[in-house]
């Protein structure tokens, strides 16, 4: 049994130290930045933003929360901010409790794409896939259905949805876990998301925030690993107007959506780590937006004490600094750091009201919490309680089944994201007499298709990136099995060959007469913390996997109808094959999930007529993108520094700005019907004239219940202790110096300036007195654009028609802001109504701190992708 008393002073003495020593300030990085330029030093910014109880919204989620935190004492508030340690409880992070009041804690999950670490659940679609289907209503289900299965499982809180990365780099890591590199989609993907889970009862944590576009240098232990020795994580240096205009606005929907909780990344912003840093915490976040729920730190993202919480972090997860070992910056150390006034008691009661006004927002009763019935590190029936220390031996898991008829909506999902890149009279397959498939991404995976941990490897088909962000599947339909079944449905010849070095195999096969060839090919990226064929998280290069660009080739040099497969995390380069006139059609079908063959067939049969949207550009070459992974460190062993020099202009806008073709454009996709696009109309609303937000918040208010007698925070008699699990109390009653066991105790020099105000804080110009999101009147509807859409094609289908506007000056050529998905039969007409905000035609303007409509003229386009703009009409 570990020794609770060693182990807690061990806490205090890491943590007190780290929380004075890892505070961001100008002065702490003189001497690490080296030659960069000194700009990117995040500004400071206190005191940390306290709840508005006229949130809109979050009226009765405060009152509920502020009834059940002022009942609270010291211990219980501390034990609500901080998780009890990684591996010691059901879920990647548990919070301590509140039983007294009945409180069992937090329960929070991975992933953003179903459950993570657990039996009997989904395998969800992607976020990029979905954002693919550009539909409201599917992606709202997608969330909703998430969710019911955290529910079914007793979770109190998904991780996820993701809106970082926003996929600055199209190789990085993780961007299949997100939505698109456009703030717009992924900002209406994102908040479409957020309802969805929240509705059915969860709390969502969108992450990661902010400025999270690659894996490499994320972590220091991490790089390590890899032969790098760095002092500190990679540095996102983003000037405030492209933070503002691209990175944040996501973000702001993700506020204005009432999300309850927001995970702070890895990384650094400016050289200060997201988990305490003030100016995107205190300032933007809470301030100018406004976020009523709590920030929550990325799984030992947590950097330092003291510091932290003054800047505005909520949550430590999973409570130890680092993974089983007992140490944590909360805890204990922030039990000490109330008594001896290190952080002021209206902050922590800010802390506990956000994490309770999110659990009460969503709907959630204490009196109805339920038990959680998995168990995230066995599947076996019975294990133990505290994974880390192996005691307490019980049944662990229940089994229970939470997919209901999940499995319907994620095959409407994939096939209706999937996207038609080319078509020349390849699709849709009617009854083809013999059809041949090649490509190991259209088989299963020797290891069946979780054997890789946490899908840490390419083997077989594609439905899944790597890391965290992944589920358990509960089956995986192969496109080998489901095309075999289709062919075979209607009598027709089906042979497969599903090695991509076997050339002669796939030679013979493809040289037959009469032969429909299907290749695939895939390319796969995820998280950091795992490597697969030599790609750190990101991916090294923008090619297909495993031999398969060169099967494509071989393929369709012999074979004069070749239908193209591609199960990717992102764009790779197609340049080498992709206009080959045996080449009949090409399909991207993202990462579809469990019903991966079934959803391919639909589209490939003309089950679904096609109408996804490619969420990114696809260029001829990688340079193409302007941007790129940061593969080696730059600064010597100081933090890696990663400017974001392009501003705004990623993807299509900067393809637009650059004159560059891409081979496919963002929010291309063909369909197998013709649509016609005439009669635009402007309709200009009357709206409010913008003012700035003025005058005060209210004084942070504080509960009481707070004790200064020290023996109330010893660890009581006889309580139970497991190994590594983290605790409130006291090791050390005697004095709180003696508590601590710092050498600098008592130190005050690093807290910063007007940290511990608690009288009423000017607003923000650019925030609201109520609304969540900004200034309301940003979001005033000024233009509603309407259009005829004609299907003047012979077969029913979906249009997806999207609304860019120009906003002149030194701006992208057009940004999307708004779309809809119309199903229109043949012969007829539908009506497209797009709508423009404020903030659709603002820029922010860095010296006023707020958003301004320039004199630039403007225009409005109404378009099938971002270069093929049918109509357009002047903003008057």
């Amino acid at each position: 049994m570990w020794n609770p008393t060693v182990s807690l002073a061990l806490v205090v003495v890491s943590s007190i130290y780290a929380a004075s020593a890892t505070l961001h300030s100008q002065e702490s990085k003189e001497g690490v930045l080296g030659a960069y330029d000194e700009k990117w030093i995040s500004d400071p910014y206190y005191p940390s933003p306290w709840m508005n109880p006229q949130a809109d919204g979050w009226e009765d989620a405060y009152m509920k929360a502020k009834d059940f935190v002022s009942q609270l004492n010291l211990l219980e508030k501390v034990n609500l901010t901080t998780g009890v340690g990684w591996e010691n409880g059901p879920c990647v992070g548990n919070t301590g409790s509140v039983l007294r009041l009945g409180f069992k804690g937090f329960c929070n999950q991975d992933s953003p794409q179903g459950i993570r670490f657990a039996d009997y659940v989904s395998a969800f679609t992607s976020g990029q896939l979905t954002a693919a289907t550009f539909d409201r209503s599917l992606i709202y289900d997608r969330g909703h259905a998430m969710a019911n299965e955290h529910k079914g499982k007793g979770i109190t809180m998904q991780l996820g949805p993701v809106a970082g990365p926003l996929g600055r780099i199209p190789e990085g890591g993780r961007i299949w876990e997100g939505f698109a590199p456009d703030p717009v989609l992924t900002g209406i993907a994102i908040a479409e998301t957020i309802k969805g889970i929240q509705d059915a009862g969860i709390v969502a944590s969108a992450k990661h925030y902010i400025g999270n576009e690659q894996e490499r240098f994320r972590q220091v232990s991490e790089s390590a690993d890899h032969g790098y020795n760095i002092s500190e994580t990679l540095s996102s240096n983003i000037d405030d107007k492209t933070l503002h205009e691209l990175y944040l606005w996501p973000f702001a929907d993700a506020v204005r959506a009432g999300v309850g909780s927001i995970l702070c990344s890895y990384t650094q912003i400016n050289n200060s780590y997201g988990c305490q840093n003030s100016k995107t915490l205190n300032n933007i976040l809470k301030g100018e937006l406004g976020f009523q729920g709590f920030v929550v730190s990325d799984w030992a993202g947590h950097q330092s004490g003291v510091s932290s919480a003054l800047a505005g972090m909520d949550m430590s997860m999973p409570g130890d600094t680092a993974f089983d070992t007992g140490l944590s910056y909360f805890g204990a150390n922030l039990t000490i750091a109330l008594l001896n006034g290190t952080v002021p008691e209206w902050r922590l009661d800010d802390m506990a009201m956000r994490i309770m006004a999110a659990y009460f927002k969503v709907g959630n009763r204490i009196e109805d919490q339920p038990d959680v019935n998995f168990n995230s590190w066995t599947y076996d029936t019975y294990g133990y309680k505290y994974a880390y220390g192996s005691e307490d031996y019980e049944q662990v898991n229940g089994h229970v089944d939470v997919r209901g008829d999940h499995a319907r909506l994620i095959r409407e999902i994939a096939a209706k994201g999937t996207v038609l890149l080319k078509n020349n009279d390849g699709l849709p397959l009617k009854t083809p007499k013999f059809v041949a498939v090649v490509g190991e991404d259209a088989g299963p995976s020797l290891y069946g298709p979780n054997g890789c941990a946490d899908r840490g490897c390419d083997n077989g088909t594609l439905a899944m990136g790597w890391g965290s962000g992944t589920s358990e599947f509960p089956y995986l339909i192969t496109p080998d099995s489901a095309i075999q079944n289709q062919v075979l449905s209607y009598g027709g010849r089906y042979e497969s060959v599903l090695d991509n070095w076997a050339e002669d195999s796939i030679l013979t096969l493809v040289s037959k007469p009469e032969v429909t060839c299907i290749v695939f090919g895939n390319a796969d990226s995820g998280e950091g913390f795992i490597t697969v064929d030599g790609n750190w998280g990101d991916r090294n290069n923008l090619t297909l996997w495993r031999n398969a660009d060169q099967v494509i080739q071989k393929v369709s040099s012999s074979c004069s109808n070749t239908i193209v497969v591609l199960h990717t995390v992102g764009p790779v380069l197609l340049t080498e094959w992709y206009n080959h006139p045996n080449i009949t059609a090409i399909v991207w079908a993202g990462l579809p999930g469990q019903e991966s063959g079934n959803s391919l067939v639909d589209i490939l049969w003309g089950k679904v007529n096609p109408a996804g949207r490619s969420p990114f550009t696809w260029a001829r070459q990688r340079e193409d993108y302007g941007t790129d992974i940061l593969y080696e460190p730059n600064n010597g062993n100081g933090p890696p520094q990663q400017a974001y020099s392009e501003g705004v202009y990623i993807d299509y806008r900067h393809f637009d700005k650059a004159g560059i073709d891409p081979i496919f454009e963002f929010g291309h996709g063909l369909s197998y019907t013709t649509f016609n696009y005439s009669n635009i109309r402007v309709i200009k609303r009357n709206v409010t004239k913008y003012e700035p937000t003025v005058g005060l918040t209210i004084k942070a208010p504080t509960f009481g219940n707070f004790s200064l007698n020290l023996s109330d925070y010893a660890l009581p008699d006889a309580y139970p202790y497991p190994t590594a699990y983290i605790y409130p109390y006291l090791n050390n009653t005697s004095s709180l110096e003696a508590a601590s066991m710092d050498p600098e105790y008592g130190r005050r020099d690093f807290i910063p300036p007007h940290a511990y105000e608690s009288s009423p804080q000017p607003l923000l110009p650019a925030g609201d007195r109520s609304t969540s999101g900004g200034n309301r009147l940003l979001y005033e509807i000024m233009y509603e654009v309407i259009a005829t859409i004609t299907n003047t094609g012979d077969v029913a289908g979906d249009e997806v028609a999207q609304l860019y506007v120009a906003l002149g000056g030194d701006n992208p050529p057009v940004q999307l802001r708004d779309f809809d998905r119309i199903h229109i039969k043949p012969g007829e007409s539908a009506t497209f109504s797009g709508s423009i905000n404020r903030r659709d035609l603002s820029n922010w303007d860095v010296v006023s701190q707020n958003w301004v409509i320039s004199d630039e003229p403007k225009k409005v386009f109404i378009g099938s992708s971002s270069r093929k703009l049918h109509l357009s009409a002047v903003l008057h």
